[in-house]
C-alpha cells in the first residue's frame, strides 16, 4: 500500500509540529524552573534578612526572655524548613495544582455529567486534610520547639565544655543529649506518621473515584446519555488525575513543617522593639555629662519591681562609684540610663534633657561601655576595635590601644593588628581581651562612661595595666563605675550603695566610712584583718 504525496506531507507536518512542542515544552519548562528557583531562593534570602535586621532592632528584653538555643534554632533549622518548601515543594504544588484544574476543566468538556460523579470525592479529600492537619500540625509546631531545646542543650554543652571535663560529667552530657534526641525523634516521628496519611487516604479515594465513574458511566451509557467513546475517554483523565493529586498529597508532612517553622520565624519578623523614638525625639545636645535620676521605679516583669525610687545627680565629669551586694539593681541602673529598658515611673536627664525626649542613636553614641565580659568578634584586632566607631583610622585605633597599654602585646603577636582572632577572642588571655575593650572603648570617645566590674576577672598586675587605662579613658568625662571591690571606686566623687532596688547611701567614701550603714559593712569584710 502505498502513501500519496499528500498523506507524507501531512505526516511531515506533524512530526514537525511535535517536535516544536517538544522543544518549546522543554524551553519553557527550564525557564519555569529558573524562574522558581530563583523566587524560591530570593524568597528565603529576604526572609533571612528580615529576621536578621529585625532581631538587630529588637530591644533588650527580648534577647533576655529568649534562650539562646531557641534563638539559634530558628536561625538555623526553621529557616532552613521554610526553605526547603520554598526550593521543592511550592513549585510542585503550583504544578500539581495547574494540572488539577487543567484535567477537571477538559472532564467538564467531556461529561458534566461523569464530572459531577468524579469530584465527589473532594469534599472527602478536604475533610481528610483538615483532620491530618489538625493531628499533625501542633505535632509539627512541638518538634520545632524540641529541635530549638536541642540546639539550646548542644550549644550550652559546646560552651562549657571546660567545666564538663574538670567536673567529669561527659557520660551525664551525653545521656541527657540522648534523652533530648530521643525526644525529637518520638514527636519528628509522630508528626511525619500522621502527615503521610494523607497519601494512602487520597490514594483510596482515587480508586473510590475510579469506581464512581466506571459505575455512573456504565449507567449513562444504558441510558444513551453517553457512549462508551465518552466513558472511556473520561475514564482516562480520571486516571491521570490521580497523579498530580498524590503528588499534592506526599507534600503535605512538607508543608506542615513549613507552616510551623515559619509561625516560628514570622514571631521574630513580625515582633517590635519595646524601646523606641519618641514622636517628637530630637537629638541629644551634650553639654557636659550631667546625668540626674528623679525618683525613678523600674521592672523586668509587671508587678515585681527591681528599682524603687531611686534619686541621684552626676555632675560633668564626676566619677560616680555604685555598689552593693548581688541582686541589688546596679546593672538595671545602668540599662536603664542608657534606655535598653525604660522605665516604669520617674525620670532620667541627661544635660536636662529627659530620655524619652532625645533620639537613642543620639544617647548611645555619646555612652561608652566596659563590661565585666570583654566580648570581642571572630574578626582582626584592628577591625574590633573599628567596631565602636565607624569610620576610625588605623592611627586613632594604634593611639587609643597605646593610651589602654594594649599595644606592647598586640605588636608582640604574629600579625600584628592583623592577627584575627577566635571566637570570643579566645585566643588572647582575659586580660588582653580586656585591655582591647578599654582600647575599643577608647576610639568611641565616649562623653559618658559605664564600667562594669572591667577589672574582677584579672591579676593584680594586669589590674594596675588596666586601671591606667581606664583611668585616661575617664579623664573628661562622666563615669559611672560598677564594682565589687571597693578600693577600684574609693576616689569616685559620690558612691552609690544600692540595696534591694534602692539607693541607701550616698556620698564620698570618707563619708560614708564615718557612718554606720551597709558601705561600712562593706568595707570592713573585704579589708578586715589588712592595715
Amino acid at each position: 500500500m502505498r502513501c500519496d504525496a499528500g498523506d507524507l506531507d501531512a505526516l511531515q507536518a506533524w512530526v514537525i509540529a511535535a517536535a516544536s512542542c517538544a522543544i518549546g515544552f522543554v524551553l519553557l519548562a527550564g525557564v519555569a524552573e529558573f524562574l522558581m528557583t530563583r523566587l524560591a531562593t530570593s524568597g528565603t534570602m529576604h526572609l533571612q534578612r528580615d529576621m536578621f535586621a529585625t532581631m538587630q532592632r529588637l530591644s533588650l528584653s527580648f534577647f533576655d526572655r529568649q534562650p539562646v538555643g531557641q534563638l539559634l534554632s530558628r536561625v538555623t533549622n526553621d529557616t532552613e524548613t521554610v526553605a526547603t518548601f520554598n526550593e521543592n515543594a511550592i513549585s510542585q504544588i503550583m504544578r500539581s495544582t495547574f494540572q488539577v484544574t487543567l484535567i477537571a476543566a477538559l472532564m467538564a468538556v467531556t461529561n458534566w455529567r461523569l464530572t459531577l460523579a468524579a469530584l465527589s470525592i473532594v469534599p472527602v479529600l478536604l475533610l481528610v486534610a483538615a483532620a491530618v492537619a489538625r493531628a499533625a500540625g501542633p505535632a509539627f509546631a512541638r518538634l520545632q520547639e524540641q529541635l530549638g531545646d536541642l540546639s539550646g542543650f548542644q550549644e550550652e554543652t559546646i560552651s562549657g565544655h571546660r567545666v564538663l571535663i574538670s567536673t567529669r560529667r561527659q557520660d551525664w552530657a551525653v545521656r541527657e543529649h540522648d534523652a533530648e534526641a530521643g525526644r525529637v525523634f518520638q514527636t519528628a516521628s509522630h508528626a511525619t506518621f500522621t502527615g503521610l496519611l494523607q497519601f494512602p487516604a487520597t490514594m483510596a479515594m482515587t480508586t473510590v473515584q475510579m469506581v464512581v465513574v466506571l459505575v455512573v458511566g456504565g449507567l449513562l451509557a444504558a441510558d444513551g446519555q453517553a457512549d462508551v467513546g465518552e466513558v472511556v475517554a473520561f475514564v482516562g483523565l480520571a486516571g491521570l488525575l490521580a497523579q498530580p493529586l498524590s503528588d499534592l498529597s506526599n507534600l503535605a508532612t512538607t508543608t506542615l513543617a513549613a507552616v510551623a517553622a515559619g509561625c516560628r520565624v514570622f514571631e521574630i519578623v513580625d515582633d517590635v522593639p519595646t524601646v523606641v523614638d519618641g514622636p517628637d525625639a530630637a537629638p541629644l545636645r551634650f553639654e557636659g555629662g550631667k546625668v540626674e535620676f528623679r525618683d525613678v521605679d523600674f521592672s523586668y516583669v509587671p508587678g515585681r519591681q527591681i528599682l524603687r525610687h531611686n534619686s541621684f545627680r552626676a555632675q560633668p565629669g564626676q566619677k560616680i562609684g555604685i555598689c552593693g551586694p548581688t541582686g541589688a539593681g546596679k546593672s538595671t541602673i545602668i540599662n536603664i540610663l542608657t534606655r535598653y529598658v525604660d522605665v516604669d515611673a520617674g525620670e532620667i536627664l541627661v544635660d536636662d534633657q529627659p530620655l524619652t525626649a532625645v533620639t537613642i542613636a543620639s544617647l548611645r553614641a555619646n555612652v561608652g561601655m566596659v563590661l565585666q565580659e570583654a566580648f570581642l568578634f571572630s574578626d582582626t584586632i584592628m577591625n574590633n576595635l573599628r567596631y565602636a566607631r565607624e569610620g576610625a583610622t588605623d592611627e586613632e585605633c594604634i593611639a587609643a590601644a597605646e593610651e589602654a597599654n594594649a599595644h606592647h602585646f598586640i605588636e608582640a603577636l604574629p600579625d600584628g593588628y592583623e592577627t584575627v582572632l577566635i571566637e570570643r577572642g579566645g585566643n588572647l588571655s582575659q586580660g588582653q581581651r580586656q585591655m582591647l575593650t578599654i582600647a575599643r572603648a577608647m576610639v568611641a570617645r565616649p562623653r559618658i562612661l559605664i564600667l562594669d566590674e572591667a577589672t574582677s576577672n584579672v591579676d593584680t598586675r594586669t589590674e594596675r595595666l588596666i586601671q591606667e587605662g581606664l583611668r585616661r579613658l575617664m579623664a573628661g568625662t562622666t563615669s559611672f563605675v560598677i564594682a565589687h571591690r571597693l578600693s577600684t571606686i574609693s576616689d569616685a566623687d559620690a558612691i552609690l550603695v544600692v540595696d534591694q532596688g534602692r539607693i541607701v547611701q550616698q556620698g564620698t567614701h570618707d563619708e560614708l566610712i564615718a557612718e554606720s550603714g551597709l558601705y561600712r559593712d562593706l568595707w570592713f569584710s573585704q579589708f578586715k584583718g589588712k592595715a
